[in-house]
């Protein structure tokens, strides 16, 4: 086999099989209030998936090896890979994260200036979202692909070194058949039994007593704020108010009457009081006038 094909036959049905007792440990995190995607959950989920994926990568690798290598796996080689692929991670996987989010920023750069052309800024505005996604995705993803198969190159390289120290398997077909299955169910199937049904019921056990309650309710992050729950609507009182209601209306009404009334008659008294000022001006102007005549034939007569 190739690296890339070999790493590929162990690390995609080891990830499988530790998947499904991940999650069980997630859901477990998640009721004790962790997450397991922050500190602390994401530490206790780390430390608890170590047993888990040795015994994984030994059940893969073992299989491999028996069913297609015609191979005697050597001794503690889940532990092995495990060790070695822990390092290989660490060195590349931040490596392989830095290069895809660097690609992943100059693709969307490039595909935002190409979004600027003149024949593209014609487009309807779906057809033009169309094109920008698929510009910088189809770039991020071929660039994601290269990554996966660079890191099936590494892992398929460390699983290689044990291929090549493994001796090769003298026995019969049929007893490396019997081999291969009594790794994947022991031979004492009642006792495996017995055990996963236990463990399944600790498990049940463990959960509720680390849910704080026995109903599912949002995380405080998330809580909406309360909503007001109308009062329940009583006919008597709500007859009363709107007694009371129309009572004050009218008086506001009677109010707002009188008060017209009062100004219009105020209005027609500063015209009748205007109109008599009016009417002594005028007089004392016809007096102040003849007074003038008066004074101007007098002085004429002297």
């Amino acid at each position: 086999m190739s690296p890339v094909r070999l790493g590929l036959a162990v690390a995609w049905p080891a990830f499988w099989t530790g998947v499904p007792i991940k999650i069980v440990i997630v859901l477990l995190l998640l009721a004790m209030g962790l997450h397991p995607w922050e500190m602390p959950g994401l530490a206790f989920l780390l430390l608890l998936s170590i047993p888990i994926d040795i015994w994984a990568l030994d059940l893969s690798s073992r299989t491999v090896l028996l069913e297609r290598l015609r191979l005697q796996p050597p001794a503690m080689v889940g532990l092995t890979l495990w060790w070695q692929a822990t390092l290989f991670n660490a060195v590349c996987l931040p490596i392989a994260y830095l290069i895809e989010s660097q690609t992943v920023t100059g693709a969307k750069a490039v595909a935002s200036r190409i979004m600027q052309f003149e024949v593209l800024k014609d487009l309807p505005v779906p057809e033009r979202i169309g094109i920008d996604l698929t510009l910088w995705s189809s770039v991020s993803a071929v660039v994601l692909l290269v990554l996966v198969l660079g890191w099936l190159f590494g892992f398929g390289w460390i699983v290689g070194k044990q291929v090549a120290a493994a001796r090769p398997a003298t026995e019969p077909y049929q007893a490396l058949v019997r081999q291969w299955d009594l790794i994947r169910v022991p031979a004492d199937q009642p006792l495996l039994l017995t055990v996963f049904a236990a463990t399944g019921v600790t498990l049940i056990i463990l959960f509720w007593a680390f849910m704080p309650v026995t109903t599912p309710h949002p995380h405080e992050l998330y809580q909406k704020p309360p909503e007001k729950v109308a009062p329940p609507l009583k006919p008597a009182e709500a007859l009363q108010k709107t007694e009371k209601l129309i009572v004050q209306a009218e008086s506001a009404v009677e109010a707002l009457e009188t008060k017209a009334k009062q100004e219009s008659k105020n209005k027609g008294k500063h015209k009748e009081a205007g109109k008599g000022a009016a009417r002594s001006k005028a007089g004392a102007a016809k007096v102040g006038k003849t007074e003038t005549a008066a004074g101007n034939a007098a002085a004429q007569a002297r």
